[in-house]
């Protein structure tokens, strides 16, 4: 069982965060959502409140397998400005555990200059924040220990990526039919 630990800000896009925790959890992953706010309780992009798991102050990361960043605005600011989690991110890089991002997220990880060299994704508009990176406009993208998404439409892809490098691609096959997810043809 993997160890995943979802931070969770104030104006973070909640659908992103929810839909990758979601397939880990099913999955049979230890995922906690970990708030960056003071508080267990954050208020998402769209004003859906939230409980996290635990508050930053209160979690150890170092039995971590994966640090996931949701996008959404405000929330991807907030996640970048919060000067512990940026630091968690660089150990757990120059560790080698897995990174993950989706939408806005990556733009974190791009400030961080660990998108240095690698292929990454994110919401159109932020490409010129993944500094140092090969940017493609893939769903979901995995480069080393990064793994990064798209957007929204590609948060049930993300969770089923990471599970699969948590386990193997065939229980995230196995979890990803279980949910019914069939790509729409359009």
């Amino acid at each position: 069982m993997g160890k995943v630990y979802a931070f969770v800000a104030n104006g973070s896009e909640e659908v992103e965060l929810l839909a990758v925790v979601d397939v880990l959890l099913r999955g049979g992953q230890d995922v906690k959502l970990v708030s960056i706010t003071g508080s267990k309780d954050v208020v998402s992009a769209h004003q859906i409140k939230l409980q996290a798991d635990l508050e930053f102050s209160e979690a150890d990361f170092s039995d971590a397998d994966v640090l996931f960043l949701p996008g959404g605005m405000p929330g991807t600011r907030n996640l970048a400005a919060h000067e512990g989690l940026c630091g968690e991110l660089l150990k757990a890089d120059k560790a080698g555990k897995r990174l993950a991002a989706i939408c806005a997220g990556p733009s974190v990880l791009g400030g961080l200059g660990i998108l240095e060299g690698r292929e990454a994704t994110c919401y159109p508009g932020f490409e010129g924040e993944l500094k140092g990176a090969e940017y493609t406009r893939q769903g979901v993208v995995t480069d080393g220990n990064v793994t990064t998404a798209r957007g929204l439409g590609y948060a049930l892809d993300l969770g089923i990526e990471l599970l699969a490098l948590l386990t193997d691609r065939e229980h995230a096959g196995q979890i990803k039919d279980s949910i019914q997810y069939d790509q729409i043809p359009m």
